[in-house]
């Protein structure tokens, strides 16, 4: 398993909130399990004491990228470098489930963690993979949608930096506000242009008598 891998747990745990519309999916600790995937271990450990604990994490996953957000490099990677501190891992080389042609095993990084509770885990790996993500392709590859009112946590992984929604559904969404946006200037700016020009033809017909 590669470690680009496991930034996708971070953007997961920010995203199961979305404080704009005050809506808030980690309730449970079936939740909680849920942001496991297919990390069966680490979602047997959760516990309903993980709920509070994952959404203390989720809210500095989120301080990262909104310092990412706003440009400020330094202080995202100080949010980061805080949380792997807490929440340190082990990494190691592992062959499993993966074979070549050879039946040898296509040996790979694998973040080990050994926590406490589901939580340290989680945040474990989550921290890892982002700050594997930020020093590879730049902290500008941290992203929060431009979509109003969405704010979703993204990791851009387009060729040219161009990203910059966390969906297509967003980004259509956008587009179609922008173009509307245009039409309703364009509108407004023919309408002042004619009323300008009626005037015009008054004022000259008027020193014409």
């Amino acid at each position: 398993m590669e470690l680009a891998y496991y930034s996708d747990y971070a953007v997961r745990l920010v995203n199961s909130e979305d404080p704009a519309r005050g809506k808030d999916t980690l309730t449970s600790v079936e939740a909680v399990r849920d942001l496991f995937g297919g990390n069966g271990t680490g979602a047997r450990r959760a516990t309903d004491a993980d709920v509070t604990r994952f959404r203390s994490v989720r809210a500095r996953l989120r301080s990262v990228f909104e310092a990412a957000d706003h440009g400020d490099e330094t202080l995202a990677v100080d949010l980061l470098n805080s949380l792997l501190l807490e929440f340190p891992v082990s990494p190691q080389i592992s062959g499993h489930d993966f074979r070549d042609d050879d039946g040898r095993p296509l040996w790979h990084m694998h973040l080990a963690d050994h926590p406490s509770n589901a939580t340290a885990g989680y945040a474990a790996i989550a921290a890892m993979g982002l700050a594997f993500h930020l020093t590879e392709y730049g902290v500008d590859r941290l992203g929060l949608c431009e979509a109003a009112p969405c704010r979703n946590a993204y990791l851009d992984t387009s060729t040219n930096r161009s990203r910059r929604y966390c969906s297509d559904r967003c980004a259509t969404r956008a587009n179609v506000a922008a173009y509307r946006a245009r039409k309703r200037l364009e509108a407004d700016r023919s309408g002042k242009t004619g009323r300008t020009a009626d005037s015009a033809q008054r004022t000259a017909a008027s020193g014409e008598r």
